[in-house]
């Protein structure tokens, strides 16, 4: 069944005898045993709800995983992730990371007694093996930077020295990129992004294939608690059924305006994936079937940069991405603020650097607006 058809009508509502083309919420802290040491299969919400429910089955369909457990944001997943590692643990991280996992890495994580390094090449993943290596935790494309990780070459190391292999996918979603079919073990994405894709919730979600890893989650995620509202999981579910047009008119557009950044004298340099002079654009060919919405630009200074924020009209400037509306974003003073300057800087993320997560906007209408906002200002 293509991809498409998977997100429009998610899985079959097996408690549902209504015929309700929509999933109904089921607005329910707890349900009645139909006799002692009887469950209808759900007991409380926070160990699982039919909206609920029906959004993971949806979600580990989409992304061709067996498994699906929904969380209230995309920290509470990764942080639920985490505690499947104990003390003295040592993961590997992608070197150019949302700035929100670095700050729990940095701040929770480590005075946990968890140990993280970073790496950007696989020879770097390799050389930062121990016997304490329990994941390596990869981002791709990354935030900000859009550097791309060849998920099936990094598969082949962990599986070999029988480490987990976690894929953030929540730039591309599973309809441009599959992770788990390339060896991933545990796929992550903040729902919020494109998955609800209408900037009107928060959401976490992380996919397995396998039933132990799958029921360890589960543990996790009932015994912290982190669940989605019946409410919340109803407005992702809403959004995977548009998921495959928008990402493709998002592209579309997001295409269009990368190609017009390169011929802007005030742009500095593009990192979209789908220009084919991006270095990962290769692999990207190899392991994804489209390169997504998200583009990062850096500008000449940062003069230039804070008025850009400040001049457009029609583009939103705000943190998060993935919605229909058009977002403009200043990772230096938002996404990757608790970064220490120093760190920062080593990766590219300065006082010049712009990200743009393309909306559904007419394209003309938002080079318009950034031609202006750039105009004025140069």
């Amino acid at each position: 069944m293509d991809i498409s058809t998977i997100c429009l009508h998610g899985c079959d509502k097996r408690y549902d005898t209504t015929g309700a083309v929509a999933v109904p919420i089921f607005a329910s802290a707890t349900f009645a045993h139909p006799g002692v040491g009887q469950s209808t299969g759900f007991d409380y919400s926070r160990s699982q709800n039919p909206t609920t429910e029906h959004l993971e089955h949806t979600i580990a369909a989409v992304e061709g995983g067996a498994y699906a457990v929904a969380f209230s944001s995309g920290m509470a997943a990764i942080s639920a992730l985490m505690e499947l590692f104990s003390p003295g643990d040592h993961i590997i991280a992608s070197y150019d990371l949302y700035g929100g996992t670095y700050r729990l890495f940095f701040h929770i994580s480590q005075k946990n007694g968890y140990k993280v390094s970073y790496a950007d090449t696989l020879q770097d993943i390799e050389r930062e093996i121990t016997p304490s290596t329990k994941a390596v935790l990869v981002e791709t494309p990354t935030n900000p930077m859009m550097r791309v990780t060849d998920i099936a070459a990094v598969a082949q190391i962990t599986q070999k020295w029988n480490l987990l292999l976690i894929v953030d996918n929540t730039f591309l979603t599973p309809y441009f990129q599959r992770p788990l079919s390339l060896g991933a073990d545990i796929v992550m994405h903040s729902g919020t992004k494109y998955l609800g894709g209408h900037n009107d919730t928060l959401s976490g979600i992380l996919v397995v294939k396998d039933i132990a890893l799958n029921e360890r989650l589960r543990f996790i995620s009932k015994t912290t608690g982190a669940c989605p509202s019946p409410f919340d999981s109803f407005l992702i579910v809403r959004g995977i059924k548009t998921l495959a047009i928008r990402m493709e008119r998002s592209q579309e557009t997001a295409m269009t305006i990368a190609r017009w950044l390169t011929g802007q004298n005030a742009v500095k340099a593009v990192y979209y994936i789908g220009l084919p002079e991006h270095p990962g654009h290769e692999i990207s060919l190899r392991q994804a079937s489209g390169f997504g919405g998200m583009i990062s630009f850096s500008v000449q200074d940062e003069q230039t940069a804070k008025k850009i924020l400040e001049s457009v009209k029609i583009i939103k400037y705000a943190e998060s991405l993935g919605g229909v509306e058009s977002l403009i974003t200043y990772p230096m003073l938002q996404t990757h603020a608790d970064l220490p300057e120093s760190e920062r800087f080593a990766r590219g993320i300065d006082a010049c650097l712009l990200r743009l997560s393309v909306g559904l906007e007419a394209a003309d209408d938002l080079i318009a607006d950034l031609k202006q906002a750039i105009k004025d200002r140069v």
